[in-house]
Parts: C-alpha cells; structure tokens; sequence
C-alpha cells in the first residue's frame, strides 16, 4: 500500500532540513518551508550550496512561529525574529525574478556574513506574498515562496533504491531534499502520475524535478562526490533534452494538514 514514508521542511534555503511527524499546508507550500534565504549583501543574489557547499552544515530551525534558531560549527547560537510588516526590504534575485523582501536585520546579516565568510543578508517570505508558480504548470495566483520553481517536491523510495543500486552505495534521502517521500510504489512510477491524494489533501503533479550538482554534496560533510555521484548515474538513463530529472513537482489543491504514514492514492 502506498504512504506517506516521510516529511520534510527546510525553513531556510539551501541550509539543513528537519523530519516532521506533521505538518500544515498554507498557500506557498508546508507551513515554514523555505521562508528564509541568505543573499549576497552586495548584489541581492540568492546564495546556495551550488556556490557555498558549506552550507550543508548550516542549521536553521523555527524554534516557534516566531523565531528562528541559527546554529553552524565554531558559531554560538543566533535567534532571529520573524520581520513584521514595518521591517526594512531588501532587494533580492532569485533565478529571473526581482523582489523586495523583508531583511532580518543586521545581527543575522553579521552572523551569517562571518560564518560564510562574504557579506550576505537573511531575509524572508510573508505567507500573503510569494513568486507565482510559472504559468505554463500553474495557475495565476498560484505561488510559493523560497523554492525553485514549486511548493512542493515529491520522491518515491523505490526510485531511490533503484538509484542506491545503480550507484553501488545507499544514498541518504537528503541528498535530494523532498518535501514528501511515498514508499510502496514501483521504481519511477511517479513519471506517469497526474495526480494523487495524501490523507484527504488532493495534489497536481506538474513537472519531474531537474536536477543539480547539490546532489552530488554529502549532506552530512558537504564534500562533493568525487565521480559527481549520483548525477553521474541518473545523466546515464535520467537524462532529457540535457536536464536530468529525478522525483516530480507537486502543487497542492487547497490547504490542510499532512500526517506521516498518510495512504497515498493515484487518482490519475
């Protein structure tokens, strides 16, 4: 039987995730889910592990609706407010959209700046604001916030199995950071879902997910595979018109709550 085998949430782009035993469903994705995001102070550009592989060893956790905790090694402990609506915005560039967001102020700025070593600001997502989602898979008005592209990513444990013996290693879930993992499906069966029901909250599933050389980073170190594994092995049978696809874009229809072990249903 199909089910929800694990959840996860990244309240800060690019930096470590959390398992969730629950979680709620607003209009940008999983409650919390990449609200934060480090920018480069100078230029406003979104920062990753694409550029930082360090940041694989970042931690940022809410600590509740309103805070949340910094933590990276040699580093003491930050708690950073949530900004409100009068907090200054910073300009910032995501991919190809310009926005002003709110800046979580200067003693994140100062954290973060020392730990990676450049300047860089935090800044976050309000829940009523959000990028929309490209219209050629979404609807106008559909958004998300700090993700690449979409609310929500999906990846199937058989898939990864499949994977695990292709690369002759077992590859850590995180790896690919999902936000759903579903067990109990064949390898790949996800490509020719539609869409599916998780609990009682109905999903569009909209695009396979392209990926990056981040999968290539041990999440536990942040050293990078010295074959570039494992994109080297999905670019041997994975590969379309010279992305690499692996696990699928998901886009919720409503919002409500998720609950580990939820039934998974393939409703076309």
């Amino acid at each position: 039987m199909l089910h929800l085998s694990g959840l996860y949430r990244y309240p800060l782009k690019s930096a470590r995730g959390e398992a969730l035993a629950s979680a709620r469903l607003d209009a940008l994705g999983i409650v919390g889910d990449r609200r934060w995001m480090v920018v480069d102070a100078q230029n406003g550009r979104f920062i990753t592990q694409r550029l930082l592989p360090q940041m694989t060893q970042l931690s940022a956790l809410w600590v509740d609706a309103q805070h949340l905790c910094l933590q990276a090694p040699g580093m003491p402990e930050l708690r950073v407010a949530r900004p409100d609506e009068q907090a200054p915005r910073t300009g910032v560039i995501i991919w190809r959209e310009s926005l002003r967001v709110p800046d979580a102020g200067e003693a994140a700025a100062a954290w973060l700046s020392q730990w990676l070593e450049r300047p860089c600001r935090l800044v976050y997502m309000p829940t009523d604001e959000g990028v929309q989602v490209d219209t050629g898979y979404a609807e106008v008005g559909e958004r998300v916030a700090f993700s690449d592209g979409f609310p929500l990513l999906l990846l199937n444990q058989g898939s990864l199995d499949d994977l695990s013996t292709r690369v002759g290693q077992i590859l850590p879930v995180e790896r690919f950071r999902p936000n759903l993992l579903i067990s109990g499906a064949d390898a790949y069966a996800e490509d020719g879902w539609q869409r599916i029901r998780i609990g009682t909250l109905e999903f569009r599933v909209v695009k396979p997910c392209s990926r990056c050389i981040i999968t290539t980073l041990d999440p536990g170190t942040g050293e990078r595979h010295p074959a570039r594994e494992p994109l080297a092995t999905l670019k041997g049978y994975r590969e379309r018109e010279g992305q690499v696809y692996f696990g699928q874009n998901l886009i919720a229809c409503g919002e409500g709550e998720l609950q580990l072990g939820a039934s998974v249903e393939v409703l076309a």
